[in-house]
């Protein structure tokens, strides 16, 4: 039994920042999460020729030669945000607006009590 609440994300690692600079060639860190990844760029995009954040497929989300880290920073949570208010979409015979497919409305659960039955 777990004592407390598991995390809602988990990352292997496998989150990569790449630092470039002309002058002293590429930089690659291994961050554990995004979070991590950004006050990483942030703290160096000034001093190198660019910084990019490459996912675990291998894409490059993000490059300071065409974005700034701020402006992505906050699409990033704005689309997290809503990939976790994403619910199933559920007609409840009741007209409830608190009704969704996993979690119900009263009416609805004793419905549900009374079909097992």
């Amino acid at each position: 039994m777990t004592h407390g609440l598991e995390p809602t994300e988990e990352y292997d690692g496998s989150i990569t920042v790449r630092l470039l600079d002309d002058d002293a060639g590429m930089e690659e860190f291994d961050c554990s999460s995004y979070e991590r990844a950004i006050e990483l760029v942030r703290a160096n995009q000034h001093s190198v020729t660019a910084a990019k954040i490459i996912d675990r497929d291998d894409d490059v989300v993000f490059t300071s030669v065409e974005m700034d880290i701020d402006d992505w920073e906050s699409a990033w949570k704005r689309e997290k945000r809503r990939l976790s208010v994403h619910v199933e979409a559920y007609d409840c015979p009741y007209d409830s607006v608190s009704c969704f497919a996993d979690d119900l409305c009263v009416q609805c659960q004793i419905d549900a009590v009374r079909e097992q039955y």
